[in-house]
């Protein structure tokens, strides 16, 4: 086994990291050890701060964006890490790496008056597909669940009040739902079709089966993209969303944090950005002082 799979197995294994993180990893790292070996540098020991740092400009020359080769590096400085952790080489090329500068990039979110116009509930049909599609909406919008953690869901999961997500690093978390959204459950769970996957997983198409993410995202694609002129229509976008608006309503971070499932509040305080403008219109109705003459 190379050390690349070696590695990869450790992610998978260990550090228990998503799929679509594990292949965004060895897609970087085939990336570099192509470069590495054009450059005459196969072997793990021979790359050194030089070589990186000229595969960082083919990067950026090759029109790579400076957030993009960010995230390499930081597939090659883990690697490098646990190459130093496992014996493997004796020297950090990585020490002596600095990025290119990114620009902070805020979330892009669906305005409120967008998702509460009315118009959601006139895009679903009231069939199986129509009722399943717009639970899986309501879902990423009013719990702020992942892509992936949607299609992972298991019918043991839901509740009448409360789901149950297995976010990453296996990480488990409690997600509150309201009336209305146990409701669409109900209905969805009426017509439910049997097939080989309906008994343990929650969302199926209609032959039973399991929902695949590209299966999702361009559904939450079609529907968003006839109530919004937002650049992006992605599940994701509605995960934004729902915590753009949390904050917007009240909530406090360490509240959005849980339920959003990060690690550390620093990811969730991205957040309150978009919610500054709220703050601000609040601050201008409210402060004698404040108000626009």
């Amino acid at each position: 086994m190379s050390y690349k799979d070696s590695f990869i197995h450790y992610l998978q294994v260990e550090k228990r990291y998503s799929k679509h993180t594990i292949l965004a990893y060895e897609e970087d790292l085939d990336q570099f050890i192509v470069f590495a070996e054009i450059s005459r540098s196969s072997e793990w020991n021979e790359v050194n701060h030089q070589l990186i740092r000229g595969w960082i400009v083919q990067l950026l020359e090759g029109g790579q964006s400076s957030r993009t080769v960010s995230r390499k590096l930081s597939c090659l400085r883990s690697f490098f890490k646990w190459l130093i952790a496992e014996g493997k080489v004796e020297q950090n090329p990585m020490l002596r790496i600095r990025g290119p500068k990114v620009e902070k990039r805020l979330p892009q979110f669906v305005k409120q008056s967008e998702i509460e116009n009315g118009r959601i509930e006139q895009l679903f049909s009231s069939d199986f597909e129509g009722i399943r599609d717009r639970l899986m909406f309501e879902l990423f919008y009013q719990t702020g669940i992942r892509l992936s953690e949607l299609i992972e869901l298991k019918n043991k999961d839901v509740t009448r009040t409360q789901i149950k997500v297995l976010g990453k690093r296996n990480k488990e978390r409690i997600i509150p739902i309201g009336k209305d959204l146990h409701e669409i459950i109900l209905s969805y769970e009426k017509l439910k079709p049997p097939g080989p996957d309906s008994q343990i997983m929650l969302f199926v198409k209609k032959d039973g089966r399991k929902l695949s993410s590209k299966f999702v995202y361009r559904k939450i694609n079609t529907y968003l993209g006839s109530v919004t002129n937002a650049e992006k229509k992605s599940p994701h976008i509605l995960r934004h969303t729902f915590a753009t608006h949390m904050l917007n309503n009240g909530a406090g971070l360490e509240t959005l944090k849980e339920l959003l499932g990060h690690a550390n509040l620093s990811a969730t305080q991205v957040y309150t950005h978009n919610s500054f403008a709220q703050i601000n219109s609040i601050y201008s109705h409210a402060h004698p002082r404040g108000r626009k003459k």
